[in-house]
């Protein structure tokens, strides 16, 4: 959105003006939200809340950048007061006031680069052992165990649709739902084929296996009506 000249006047403008819409969005989202016509809808309810979620955080960092713009033409004023002590204090409150400036329009400008719509989307993931036998259902088993828990850390919800197990208690696939705000944009990079290298615990020779498990994470696919 923004190129090589966004330190320019003019580019600072339009990158405020931008912020400015956002945040008038946002007012509007807050009084939609609140119209007793679309509180009884709920999916209609869900897209205004998720919008807003969406700019919840560009809004936050905008309203304590004017916040801050503020504090800095205040505190440039003191600057020149008669009085040096409370000069020179407030030459270093605004010195902290333009780092802060800095590190809040990196902020803003980061939380405006487009997102994957899929990023805030329950996800279904799919475990399956690869090469290596009852280690591979091990191993997946292991990574069925580390997505659970950290799940659990985020307060998501966890649900095993189907599974396959072994008798020493692996997998040969699991595939299980994760309901949560922001999921997908979580587990998203988990795609792909992974490898452990270990002795597994059938192992009576001490020797390293290396065995494999695929992951695939999927986003939910939302609900379609269809009149046939």
């Amino acid at each position: 959105m923004f190129g090589a000249d966004e330190d320019s006047p003019n580019a600072m403008s339009s990158f405020l003006d931008t912020l400015g819409d956002l945040e008038r969005r946002y007012n509007e989202l807050d009084h939609l939200m609140a119209d007793p016509a679309i509180a009884t809808d709920p999916i209609q309810l869900t897209e205004l809340g998720r919008e807003r979620a969406e700019l919840d955080g560009v809004v936050t960092a905008y309203r304590e950048y004017r916040a801050n713009e503020q504090a800095i033409e205040e505190t440039r004023l003191m600057t020149d007061d008669e009085d040096r002590e409370l000069a020179a204090m407030a030459q270093d409150e605004l010195k902290s006031l333009t780092e802060r400036r800095s590190v809040l329009e990196k902020e803003m400008r980061a939380l405006l680069v487009p997102k994957d719509p899929n990023d805030e989307k329950n996800v279904i993931v799919e475990i399956r052992a690869g090469t290596g036998g009852e280690e591979a259902a091990l191993f997946a088993f292991d990574l069925f165990r580390m997505y659970t828990r950290y799940a659990e850390r985020h307060r998501w919800k966890v649900e095993v649709l189907s599974s396959t197990e072994t008798d020493n208690g692996g997998f040969r696939e699991v595939i299980f739902e994760v309901n949560g705000r922001g999921a997908y944009s979580h587990l998203r990079y988990e795609s792909g084929v992974h490898r452990v290298q270990r002795v597994p615990v059938t192992e009576s020779q001490g020797r390293i296996h290396t065995s494999t498990a695929s992951v695939a994470v999927l986003p939910e696919a939302e609900e379609v009506d269809i009149q046939i």
